[in-house]
């Protein structure tokens, strides 16, 4: 098995641009999460190289369920740029297996360097949701195939902002076409979203990343996704924080 970060990150790329999935990467290179992290972001440089800035972080893995299921201890982390964000509606012809899930959502006000500094830079809260798209056959990975595919990281939406305040326990629904598709609370993300903010402070600066001011981060899933049809409408609430919408075309 060989491991070359940069022939991997093209993979991936391809896979993206020409909605073709591709086998795991783990099938053919030698792959451990370290490796995984320089595809990821070889994949990201390679974006950024095309125009697309940086608008924030999403995190995976932040339900303990998940941590079990994929054997970890620790959450993943993935980077959101400008390109991703949807509006009104999405095109699904352009993601290979699209999924959603509902998310809370941070507003960075101030530069994050550290953990300490995570909870006094929160400008805003809000629900949002996270639409994954697997670049694998069959949505199957393993841990360092998913942190290389930038954590399913796809396109988000996010709802009306609020003050900042408690988020440890919102409760959330998810509907698709008016009927109850998923429901949960927000103490799901690892008892607490702002544990998950802190998280992602952590692991940024690990790699030398300042969450910057104007950036979101997507706290984590509060529910299983589940995947999004063509023509469906999505509506996420949360209790306290309104809602937003999403139409597939």
């Amino acid at each position: 098995m060989t491991t070359d970060v940069n022939a991997l990150a093209e993979a991936l790329e391809a896979a993206e641009r020409d909605v073709r999935p591709i086998p795991r990467l783990t099938d053919s290179a030698d792959l451990d999460v370290p490796t995984a992290y320089a595809v990821q972001h070889a994949v990201i440089e390679r974006r950024r190289a095309r125009g697309e800035r940086l608008a924030g972080v999403k995190m995976g893995f932040t339900s303990r369920a998940k941590m079990i299921q994929m054997g970890v201890d620790d959450v993943i982390w993935g980077l959101l740029t400008d390109a991703m964000p949807a509006g009104p509606d999405v095109d699904v012809s352009r993601l290979i297996h699209p999924r959603i899930e509902p998310e809370i959502v941070f507003l960075i006000g101030r530069e994050i360097r550290s953990p300490a500094e995570a909870d006094a830079a929160i400008d805003a809260v809000a629900v949002g949701y996270e639409i994954l798209d697997s670049r694998y056959d069959g949505f199957s990975f393993t841990l360092p195939d998913v942190v290389a595919d930038n954590a399913s990281a796809a396109r988000f939406g996010v709802g009306p902002w609020h003050r900042p305040r408690d988020v440890s326990n919102v409760g959330l629904l998810m509907e698709i076409d008016g009927r109850p598709a998923q429901s949960g609370s927000s103490a799901a993300i690892l008892g607490d979203p702002v544990r998950s903010l802190r998280a992602a402070a952590r692991l940024a600066a690990a790699s030398g990343i300042t969450l910057e001011p104007g950036w979101v981060v997507l706290a984590g899933a509060a529910t299983a996704a589940v995947p999004l049809p063509k023509g469906a409408h999505v509506r996420v609430t949360g209790a306290g924080l309104g809602g937003v919408e999403v139409t597939a075309r």
